[in-house]
């Protein structure tokens, strides 16, 4: 069977920009003061990192192109790196995915109770992530002698016979800033899952149990999570973020730098040649790199959700 086109008719033609912005107008001058905050103060510094990421600039003298220099370097010459990256990635694998899966659980568990319990236990879940004094509770915690919360517990249970420097021994470094991140991920993430949650169509329930759903799991998979997609995006962005940006849980538990460099991670090394060297051109190929991983995992998940429900 052919297609009869009528070579009269006319041609769908795309508006030009001009007329796209005069239609839109209202909507373009709404977002505008947002836009601009945005290009100045996060697309125009990355852009700007990226450029001076070829240059050898001490911020005292003009700045020298050097080429792919300070990636060779980084790369190939800087071991404290390597070990930095390393870090980050081990950072990144075990707690992005657990965190985000805890933030979605617990998010899930607490949406079943009645309003006022929900209002009460979500305050105490995200409590930690905007504690100012958390560091500090942990540093009694992990105090490395006998009054330390940790080695007084494990001491009179007879667990151990003497005091662990818990931040000083290079074994126990890493495990330890896990929990820590870990008890601190339920942040703006968590908060966006309840808010999704809140806004699921419960009649979407009922025609899914009418299709065939039999338990709360299929319910879970096939209908709460593909109508809180934009949720789950936000709160995948929130926790790559986080899990690849830590520094702040290793400087203040650890110190910079840690033992062996046991807890460095790429931002702390980061900071070690930006804000103490003063190495811009070689801290920018840093925060480069630290970029692009972030793209390639932001890109990597929405590839995974988009599987959702399927």
């Amino acid at each position: 069977m052919s297609v009869v086109t009528n070579p009269a008719a006319p041609k769908y033609r795309r508006p030009s920009l001009l007329k796209t912005l005069q239609k839109h107008q209202a909507s373009y001058l709404m977002i505008a003061p947002y836009f601009i905050l945005f290009f100045f103060f996060t697309v125009l510094p990355v852009l700007m990192s990226i450029i001076v990421s070829f240059t050898d600039w001490n911020m005292l003298e003009m700045p020298s192109f050097v080429g792919w220099n300070n990636y060779v370097k980084l790369l190939v010459e800087d071991d404290i790196f390597m070990t930095s990256l390393k870090n980050t990635l081990i950072f990144a694998v075990i707690t992005g995915p657990v965190s985000y899966m805890l933030c979605l659980l617990f998010a899930w568990i607490i949406n079943e109770f009645n309003r006022g319990l929900r209002t009460v236990l979500t305050l105490i879940f995200y409590a930690p992530s905007i504690c100012g004094n958390a560091y500090m509770v942990w540093n009694l915690i992990l105090t490395g002698d006998r009054y330390g919360y940790l080695n007084g517990l494990l001491l009179n249970l007879g667990v151990i016979n003497e005091p662990i420097l818990w931040m000083q021994t290079e074994a126990y470094i890493m495990p330890v800033l896990i929990v820590v991140q870990l008890w601190l991920s339920l942040g703006t993430g968590f908060l966006s899952f309840i808010a999704g949650l809140q806004t699921v169509d419960k009649s979407m329930y009922e025609a899914a149990a009418i299709d065939g759903i039999k338990n709360r799991w299929q319910e879970l998979w096939f209908v709460t999570l593909p109508a809180m997609k934009p949720q789950l995006m936000f709160g995948a962005v929130m926790q790559i973020t986080q899990s690849f940006a830590v520094a702040d849980i290793s400087i203040n538990l650890a110190g910079n730098p840690s033992v062996n460099y046991a807890g460095a991670t790429i931002v702390t090394h980061l900071l070690d040649y930006g804000s103490t060297r003063m190495e811009m051109g070689y801290a920018s190929a840093i925060a480069t790199i630290l970029f692009l991983l972030m793209v390639g995992t932001n890109k990597l998940i929405q590839k995974l959700l988009g599987r959702v429900g399927e």
